[in-house]
């Protein structure tokens, strides 16, 4: 098993040097597994290009937290579609960048929930909550508005096939489940989170059947996406491959 570690530390400058015309606005749509090390990677890329990164996986955690919170979903995974299709309006979903932490955070109706829409409730229920056709369709609707100016870098399973198909680049990220049950193990251990390996990696392949299966935007590669199988680079390699590509098309 991989005990690949989600950690570096880069020369920013190189690689803006390296960018010849950072003032071209693209849209850069990841798309990928759960797991996969898109929002890691969408966010570094943001901030290479200074573009915004919008985390389109947190907002439906948001919204999977408010149905858990609300009682609009039961412990067998069963959603009160009819109670939640009554509330959505009031979900207000935002990010916030958090200077001292260097890290963008999500909110939810004005409170900071970055951190509780990552354990393993929420994660257990994401997938049974974002395939429902009206909480996708309300969110895409709002992801689309803030890609209007460009200039964006948004990560998610949806993006390049439904937000913004017209994309100037589309990447697919994807690794053995292994892997990235790994990876998610050691994330969650480092914020004192209690959970085992197995009980991740299960969650891991029944969120990827939920994922590819779903009748609503299921996760599927763009037909002009490029894909990067990452089970075997660590993020400084996956960083310059992806840089490369942003080269390519800005230029």
């Amino acid at each position: 098993m991989s005990n690949l570690k989600f950690g570096f530390n880069f020369d920013i400058l190189n690689l803006l040097i390296r960018m010849t015309d950072i003032t071209k606005k693209i849209i850069i749509a990841i798309d990928g597994y759960s797991s996969s090390g898109k929002s890691t990677i969408a966010k570094e890329i943001a901030k290479i290009l200074n573009y915004k990164y919008i985390d389109s996986g947190a907002m439906y955690r948001a919204v999977t937290l408010f149905a858990i919170r609300n009682n609009f979903i039961n412990k067998k995974h069963i959603v009160d579609e009819d109670s939640l299709k009554k509330v959505l309006d009031k979900i207000k979903i935002n990010f916030r960048y958090n200077s001292n932490k260097k890290q963008q955070e999500t909110y939810l109706n004005s409170e900071n929930v970055e951190d509780e829409i990552r354990e393993m409730e929420v994660s257990n229920n994401v997938s049974f909550i974002s395939r429902l056709a009206f909480v996708r369709k309300e969110l895409v609707l709002l992801q689309q508005k803030l890609g209007l100016e460009k200039g964006i870098v948004m990560d998610g399973r949806d993006i390049g096939t439904v937000v913004f198909p017209n994309a100037e680049l589309k990447i697919f990220m994807t690794a053995n489940p292994e892997v990235r049950a790994q990876r998610r193990y050691l994330e969650l251990k480092e914020k004192n989170i209690d959970v085992s390996f197995d009980e991740i990696l299960e969650n891991v392949k029944k969120r990827d059947y939920i994922d590819e299966t779903r009748d609503e935007s299921p996760l599927k590669r763009a037909v002009d996406a490029v894909e990067l199988d990452n089970s075997n680079m660590n993020r400084q390699e996956q960083l310059d491959w992806i840089v490369d590509l942003v080269n390519k098309k800005i230029n």
